[in-house]
């Protein structure tokens, strides 16, 4: 039945086109389908997804002119084939594709050559959600779908100091901003979920999520909830935050500082008083640091490190790292930002902060290196795996020939 749709879309479509006029052509097709066609092709993609899930994959790859016609994994970081999902020729794979999506995503998708949307499943009496990302990949359709946590991580499962603890708590601190940084699929979501679900169970408040997609929703508990997704509910990061401000928030989440403005307005809306966290694409938290400054003209500059000392609360930066017995765990870098911490970002000293960080052991700080140190001396990872890892490999060679 589900190859019948297939066929039925693909042999209708105009010999001798590709690339854009070939998908505008699917996406006529697809739309001309009836709903109960459509269900079918979704039911197809939801059996490839519960596949997912029961397989512990965080990410499916689906279509794109280089995936050999096989359906991709990952599997605790890594990704590959799984042929007993099957093939999908380039033909099936757009118009299964082009099923998942509503107009207003097909309309995005062809203007912007890629749209990002989520995706959700009634499985077994639970909801499942997707964070999917839908893009042209020579004149194909692919498409990634990393799976959101269905569960929130119990926030002392971070395992954080005290001080830290306190710092990202409202209870104790209703102002400042903090970054949760890292590179995409290092697990940012998932801390960022584990700390507002403490603040939502610990200190009455409101907390206003902004996000593209919305991942996890979280349930009002002592903190009522709003969620805002970029394209649905609102135009973008900076309308978000700054629309947020006329909400009486105590709490805002802004999914990503991805550009200059987005940066600018979640400075400014910390000065205000709020409590805000957002994510950054970065490794450490000096390189975090120096990338928020340059992302201002040269003449911001200085007025942007001063705002930024003032407001700046703890960075934490993490990577997942694969474990002896072939999983993933989490390693990070924390800086708590200390009177010394402000004075270097203000004179433009953040080469010095690197050892601020790995002497602030007692008041809750670590550089990566010492959290893989101490992951290898646990037998959790291997030498060679914190290494591979390691940002400063000379600073882990010295903890591990003990001249620290």
């Amino acid at each position: 039945m589900v190859q019948d749709i297939l066929h039925k879309v693909i042999d209708s479509l105009p010999k001798h086109v590709d690339g854009l006029e070939r998908q505008l052509a699917i996406g006529k097709q697809v739309m001309s389908l009836s709903h109960q066609e459509r269900e079918i092709l979704h039911d197809q993609m939801n059996k490839y997804l519960v596949y997912m899930r029961e397989s512990s994959s965080s990410d499916i790859e689906i279509g794109g002119a280089t995936a050999g016609e096989k359906i991709w994994l990952r599997v605790y970081g890594k990704k590959a084939p799984h042929t007993d999902l099957g093939l999908l020729t380039l033909d099936e794979s757009d118009v299964l594709l082009q099923s998942l999506i509503s107009p207003k995503q097909r309309e995005r998708l062809f203007k912007n050559r890629a749209t990002d949307f989520s995706y959700s499943l009634k499985h077994n009496g639970g909801v499942f959600r997707w964070r999917a990302s839908m893009y042209m990949d020579y004149g194909y359709l692919a498409l990634n779908m990393r799976s959101i946590n269905d569960q929130v991580l119990p926030f002392i499962k971070l395992g954080l100091h005290r001080n830290i603890a306190k710092s990202l708590s409202l209870a104790h601190e209703k102002q400042g901003l903090i970054l949760i940084t890292g590179i995409t699929g290092s697990g940012k979501s998932t801390t960022m979920d584990s700390i507002i679900d403490a603040n939502n169970q610990t200190v009455e408040g409101h907390i206003v999520i902004i996000g593209d997609p919305i991942e996890f929703i979280h349930n009002s508990k002592r903190c009522i909830v709003r969620h805002r997704e970029v394209g649905r509910d609102v135009l973008s990061f900076k309308d978000g935050a700054i629309q947020a401000l006329r909400q009486d928030p105590d709490i805002i989440v802004v999914g990503e500082m991805r550009d200059p403005e987005t940066i600018m307005t979640c400075l400014e809306i910390t000065d205000t008083g709020h409590k805000v966290f957002s994510t950054l694409h970065t490794c450490s938290a000096v390189e975090t640091i120096d990338r928020i400054v340059a992302e201002v003209p040269e003449v911001e500059q200085d007025r942007v490190r001063s705002r930024l000392a003032d407001v700046l609360r703890v960075v934490m930066s993490q990577k997942l790292v694969p474990t002896m017995d072939n999983k993933l765990t989490l390693a990070k870098e924390i800086l708590l930002v200390t009177s010394s911490v402000k004075a270097a970002i203000r004179n433009k000293n953040t080469h010095e902060i690197y050892q601020m960080i790995s002497e602030g052991g007692k008041i809750g700080m670590m550089t990566l290196e010492q959290d893989l140190y101490t992951l290898y001396k646990k037998r959790v990872i291997s030498e060679q795996t914190a290494f591979d890892f390691a940002n400063n490999k000379k600073r882990l060679q010295e903890l591990l020939l003990n001249r620290v």
